[in-house]
C-alpha cells in the first residue's frame, strides 16, 4: 500500500522519455512505512511516509 495516511501522498503516474522520444509509463512511489502510532493515547499502527515521519507530524509509539 503506497499511500501516506497522514498527507495523503500516493502512487503517481508519468512519461519516461529516451533520448529517441520513445516514451513509456513509469510510477513514483512515495517512501511509506507501517509504524505504530500513539493516537489519542491509543497505539495503533499507520501507513506513513518519511517526511511526515521527519517533520514530527506523527509521535511514534514505544
Amino acid at each position: 500500500m503506497a499511500k501516506c495516511e497522514i498527507c495523503d501522498k500516493e502512487v503517481k503516474f508519468s512519461l519516461q522519455v529516451s533520448h529517441s522520444h520513445r516514451r513509456t509509463a513509469r510510477t513514483f512511489k512515495p517512501n511509506v512505512q507501517t509504524v505504530k502510532v500513539n493516537d489519542n493515547g491509543a497505539t495503533k499502527k499507520m501507513h506513513v511516509c518519511t517526511r511526515c515521519l521527519k517533520s514530527g507530524k506523527v509521535q511514534r509509539a514505544i
